[in-house]
Order: C-alpha cells, then sequence, then structure tokens
C-alpha cells in the first residue's frame, strides 16, 4: 500500500520535478512535462506509460493499475490506485513513467538496465 503522501514524496524525488494543480488533481512535472497526477480524494495516480508498457504493468493486476478510460488510455495513460499498489511495483512503475518524459540526461539517472 502507498498513502498519498508517499506517493507525492516519491514523485518530487525525482530531479527537476515539480509540482502544480491540474484541475481536481496535482499534476507532477518535469521540466514543464506531466510525468503523472495524483488525485488526493481517489487515492489514485495517473502515469504516462507507452502502450506497450501499460499492458506489461496491466497484466500484473488489473486491479490495481489499469488503463485510464477512453482516449487517455489509448494514449497510455494509466491509473494506478494507491491503496492497492505494492511499494516496489508503485516505485517500479512511476519511475518509467519519469523515465518517459524527462530528458534522456535525468532519464538515465533512474533508469534499471538489469
Amino acid at each position: 500500500m502507498v498513502t498519498v503522501q508517499a506517493a507525492r514524496e516519491l514523485a518530487l524525488s525525482f530531479e527537476a520535478t515539480d509540482e502544480k494543480p491540474h484541475f481536481d488533481r496535482f499534476a507532477f512535472r518535469v521540466k514543464g512535462k506531466i510525468f503523472c497526477t495524483l488525485s488526493e480524494e481517489r487515492k489514485d495516480l495517473n502515469l504516462k506509460l507507452t502502450l506497450h508498457e501499460q499492458s506489461v504493468f496491466c497484466k500484473a493486476d488489473p486491479e490495481v493499475i489499469h488503463p485510464v478510460a477512453g482516449g487517455w488510455g489509448r494514449q497510455g495513460w494509466t491509473t494506478i490506485h494507491l491503496s492497492k499498489a505494492p511499494k516496489a511495483f508503485f516505485r517500479d512503475a512511476l519511475t518509467t513513467a519519469y523515465c518517459n518524459i524527462a530528458p534522456l540526461k535525468l532519464a538515465e539517472k533512474y533508469k534499471s538496465y538489469e
């Protein structure tokens, strides 16, 4: 399980990240580009993944992580439910979203090549 505060802290721990309100959510941006949005009320986070990454993460447990409904989901936006997400799984998904959006020099600091 991941708390809203832990999700916020991890998102802000990535280099060059800031947080700004975004409609009814909070957007986390790297160099001005959104890599995830957080809903404190619903206790979920929307991540920007590639379609391939989305399919891989969502196969793990559709109760925990699934595409956002409609066109946003078809663009890779993926919802992860914080109260159901194991911490390591959440960290992997969030890191992946950050690395998709961050400039290459920043992303390289967080990518794992195991």
